[in-house]
């Protein structure tokens, strides 16, 4: 198994049931694998801020073609391996994680509470600047994350 990170392994940043379903081959290309590092080191940050709690990751990196099977927008960080979705269940519910990230020092790019069920967090390469943006959705649309 290849590490990513101390606690982050490739297989489950880039492990996709929908992909292995559909016969997609989700493998990331050098660049996408450089960002796979930056998201798990960054996950690191975020592990050590939840109290170092397992965190499972639901979706890490998804290839174009996963990407759209699922619904998702072409300029999703999940296709540049720059987000995952993910729980931490022994921390607390997805929006008591939301709620400690944005009250934290973590250089996220954008953070979803996504139907009061999981995490979206993104993250930069080295040279942009992060958004900071917290937001919420569910069934209502799209809102601006507020405690």
């Amino acid at each position: 198994m290849i590490m990513a990170s101390p606690h982050f392994s490739m297989d489950e940043l880039t492990f996709s049931e929908t992909a292995t379903r559909n016969n997609i081959d989700n493998t990331p290309n050098d660049n996408q694998l450089d960002n796979l590092v930056i998201t798990a080191m960054e996950m690191e940050n975020v592990r050590e801020l939840l109290g170092n709690n397992f965190i499972h990751i639901s979706s890490g990196f998804r290839c174009v073609k996963l990407n759209t099977l699922i619904g998702s927008k072409k300029t999703s960080s999940h296709v540049r391996g720059l987000a995952c979705d993910f729980t931490a269940r022994g921390y607390g519910n997805p929006n008591d994680i939301v709620s400690a990230i944005v009250d934290s020092n973590i250089n996220y790019d954008q953070l979803i509470l996504e139907y009061n069920s999981w995490v979206h967090i993104s993250f930069c390469e080295d040279e942009e600047v992060p958004r900071k943006e917290a937001l919420i959705i569910n069934k209502k649309g799209v809102m601006v994350y507020s405690k």
